[in-house]
């Protein structure tokens, strides 16, 4: 499904920081839109088109993180990291879905206000609402997909950093 090693170290180890990198700040840019329509016209299809690569990218280190969990010794800590890991892929798809149905809503409302049609005065009655909800949607999808980030990335440090380093130096 993906590379298991590069440049002879484990690819997890490597490609979990693009994962902690591009999902949160996919979240941010997600949130923004959502608070601010004319971003969302300047970001294009570059927030969906961020959204697919960070989806992409949860599996293929999921599975590289599942090939090296079969090589490190078996602890609690490994299993609570792996299954934290497992939570991660619903909550990339909500923002990928997110991130689609924005850049839809905002197309489409771009092309009936450039179109003068009688649609018009019956979207703008419901522009407001639907802003709202679609922040309110926005915000809960980033803060629980950057909180499973956090609880992975957590569970993930305490499992290679426990009892594995002195505190007073050599």
């Amino acid at each position: 499904m993906g590379p298991v090693e590069i440049n002879g170290l484990p690819a997890h180890v490597l490609l979990v920081h693009a994962v902690v990198i591009l999902l949160p700040l996919t979240c941010l840019l997600l949130v923004a839109a959502a608070v601010r329509p004319p971003w969302l016209r300047r970001m294009g299809l570059g927030l969906p088109g961020l959204a697919l690569v960070s989806l992409v990218l949860v599996p293929v280190t999921t599975h590289a993180g599942e090939w090296l969990e079969e090589r490190v010794p078996e602890s609690s800590l490994v299993e609570r990291h792996a299954d934290l890991g497992d939570g991660l892929l619903p909550w990339a798809v909500a923002v990928f879905v997110m991130a689609v149905l924005l850049w839809w809503a905002g197309r489409r409302s771009l092309s009936s206000s450039d179109a003068g049609t009688d649609e018009a005065p019956a979207a703008a009655r419901y522009a407001v609402p639907l802003r709202i909800a679609s922040l309110v949607v926005a915000l809960v999808v980033a803060v629980g997909c950057c909180t499973q980030i956090y609880r992975i990335g957590d569970s993930g440090a305490q499992a290679v950093w426990h009892d594995g380093f002195s505190t007073t130096p050599r």
